[in-house]
């Protein structure tokens, strides 16, 4: 028999319009204010987020997508406010935390800053968490300890220019002249480097907005650089936020083989497979994606979808029970939960 999964599951899994599987109000404030968001919108987004909240005030999603909105326009104290009512709902993130610890670290609160960040470096939710920990322990006055983790930063992130012009600031402040000026020489380069990803990245995105695929697909692949695994995740991204699955599939399938410990490369990889309905095919990545990042919460929750999707029910039950702990307020989890348990208990 044919399965399907409930629409607001599926919704979340994907990070596909909700508006086009729920019709209900909020959701579909949620819809616009994450295609705002893409855009860099914010404030535009705030306006949708801050309706889904005044009709469902407890739902985390609305809540944190609205703060994140807050602190990319700069209101650092309303964001705060935001991300603090977020961790009362969920209680523990690591996402809360590190936005708290941006926060902090903004607003010259250094040490705070220090605590928040270092709390979540051990499994962070983005991989620039190492940087703002080094440049939280260098503002606090330990030069050392932020030198730590500038270079554990410049391995995350090698073609990140900031990276490298605050640890060459960093290694001035040491002594470490000859280290320095290696990292002054690499941040101008990179610099240069990330002026024109920005121009093509701006460039691809408006082509796949206002041009028909094939010609737009001409344009997006001069982004193509076989050796830039960050270039080619990105790249994806941007055929599958325009909805050109099948175009995404080569960068992603390169990127995991030049970084296999690339959580994004593997997640979003395994996201398409789904979206195209492969679902076979988005088992074996998104396995990968959850093992780099057992507490993210979309690669754990689109696993179990896609075992159930595959009729795998003994396999998803407790990828879907994990789901759950992470995220105890999505009903549609709890629903799928029952749903097996209760068929599991026939047997």
């Amino acid at each position: 028999m044919k399965r399907t999964l409930p629409v607001l599951l599926l919704a979340f899994a994907v990070g596909i319009s909700m508006a086009q599987t729920q019709r209900s109000q909020d959701d579909a404030y949620l819809s616009r204010g994450a295609h705002l968001m893409q855009r860099h919108m914010f404030e535009a987004a705030a306006k949708q987020f801050k309706q889904a909240l005044a009709i469902s005030p407890v739902d985390p999603r609305a809540r944190f997508e609205y703060a994140v909105c807050l602190f990319s326009l700069g209101r650092n104290d309303q964001a705060r406010l935001q991300f603090e009512k977020v961790r009362q709902i969920t209680r523990k993130s690591s996402y809360v935390t590190y936005y708290l610890g941006r926060i902090d670290l903004s607003s010259n609160h250094y040490r705070s800053a220090v605590t928040q960040l270092s709390s979540i470096a051990g499994n962070p939710p983005f991989s620039d968490t190492a940087f703002y920990l080094g440049v939280a322990y260098i503002s606090s006055g330990e030069v050392g300890r932020g030198i730590k983790w500038l270079e554990r930063a410049a391995k995350l992130m090698p073609h990140d220019y900031r990276v490298h012009y605050r640890l060459a600031r960093a290694y001035s402040t040491a002594g470490l002249r000859q280290q320095a000026a290696r990292e002054y020489k690499l941040y101008s380069e990179y610099l240069n480097e990330h002026k024109n990803t920005e121009t093509e990245v701006r460039a691809c995105s408006e082509a796949l907005r206002t041009k028909p695929l094939t010609t737009a697909h001409t344009l997006c692949q001069r982004m193509y650089d076989p050796n830039d695994p960050e270039k080619l995740t990105l790249l994806g991204q941007l055929y599958g936020d325009a909805g050109a699955f099948d175009y995404a599939l080569d960068p992603l399938k390169r990127a995991v083989q030049l970084d296999p410990g690339s959580y994004e490369a593997w997640h979003n990889l395994g996201l398409t497979y789904f979206r195209l309905k492969q679902y076979q095919d988005a088992r074996a990545p998104l396995e990968k994606a959850a093992q780099l990042r057992p507490e993210s919460y979309g690669s754990v929750v689109l696993l179990g979808a896609t075992l159930y999707m595959l009729g795998e029910d003994a396999a998803a039950l407790p990828v879907l029970e994990h789901a759950h702990r992470l995220n105890p307020s999505d009903t549609q989890t709890t629903a799928v939960l029952d749903k097996l348990r209760a068929e599991f208990q026939k047997k």
